[in-house]
């Protein structure tokens, strides 16, 4: 019966947040600062969404709770392609594809990065996730330093644009852009909602759901389809977000006493939603903008990932 209250006082704590978000020293400016902030507040909505999904999503797939999307390689594809657009066409490269044309090519980019490597280790089910995790980290790893090579052969100038693009900020969303990943989001999420009993077999272990008669390659890979696609649009909206997906599962799991899918997913988007409804009240009125979201995100939730961390060898 508790279920319920966390899941009230999560929601009214988002619409609290989300007020306070729009109007605070807004002086009723309708004609700019308002219609902005909403932007920016359907941004934060669709961002939370997505990484609260993605990373609960993975999780169960993965039987972990110290996982994460990132170590797919999703955000190192996307840090290459902003590095490369940097190096080959210059600071223009921005100009020329624009925003929209920025965003498609990042989700393109991401997902044939996914489906090629689902492929590759799917085929013929002759694979299994733990095999992908330790192909991911390594591509991680060989991608990440590619990016670093070809980031030293930009200029500073050129370079602090790409900085701009390599954290998590809401202040680049455009209102076509912001229609297009909402349309997206949508049917990612209403075919995930389809598949929630799916998930709740999944999370008993490869073992139990083939006994209970669930088609294991086939659930994972679909989910792993899924989480894919939110991942990328959130990537190519926001920026990476690399802990934040950690903070947000294992948040909603302690609050929520289950591991039913109905129940964690909505609270973690709830969560994530917070979360960085926070991260931007601080960034536009305690920091001035001298700093970022996607700074205070991962110094936050990288510190208490490491708590975390030390807590779970702790207890062993």
């Amino acid at each position: 019966m508790k279920r319920l209250p966390v899941m009230v006082i999560a929601c009214t704590t988002v619409i609290v947040l989300a007020v306070a978000f729009v109007f605070i020293r807004a002086n009723w400016d309708w004609h700019y600062v308002i219609p902005n902030r909403l932007i920016r507040l359907g941004a934060i909505t669709l961002g939370g969404v997505c990484v609260a999904c993605s990373s609960i999503t993975f999780q169960t797939i993965t039987n972990n709770r110290i996982l994460t999307p990132a170590i797919m390689g999703y955000e190192a594809i996307y840090l290459l392609l902003q590095s490369l657009l940097v190096l080959c066409m210059g600071a223009s490269s921005i100009a020329l594809l624009g925003m929209h044309g920025n965003a498609l090519l990042s989700i393109a980019a991401m997902l044939t990065y996914a489906w090629a490597m689902h492929r590759w280790l799917f085929k013929a089910g002759s694979s299994n996730v733990y095999t992908l995790l330790l192909i991911g980290l390594v591509l991680t790893m060989v991608i990440s330093t590619f990016t670093q090579f070809v980031q030293l052969a930009i200029s500073p100038g050129e370079f602090s644009i790409l900085l701009g693009h390599s954290q998590a900020s809401f202040q680049k969303i455009q209102p076509e852009q912001l229609a297009v990943a909402a349309a997206l989001v949508a049917i990612v999420c209403a075919l995930l909602a389809l598949t929630l009993p799916q998930l709740d077999v999944l999370s008993l272990g490869r073992e139990h759901a083939t006994s209970l008669g669930l088609n294991y390659h086939h659930a994972v890979r679909l989910q792993l389809a899924l989480m894919a696609c939110l991942v990328a649009i959130s990537t190519s909206l926001l920026g990476p977000t690399a802990f934040m997906g950690i903070f947000v599962a294992n948040t909603a799991y302690a609050l929520a006493g289950t591991f039913h899918h109905r129940i964690t997913l909505p609270l973690g988007c709830a969560i994530a939603i917070g979360a960085f409804l926070l991260a931007q009240l601080a960034v536009e009125h305690l920091f001035n903008y001298r700093t970022s979201v996607g700074i205070l995100v991962n110094l936050v939730c990288g510190s208490w990932f490491l708590a975390l961390m030390l807590r779970t060898r702790t207890a062993t």
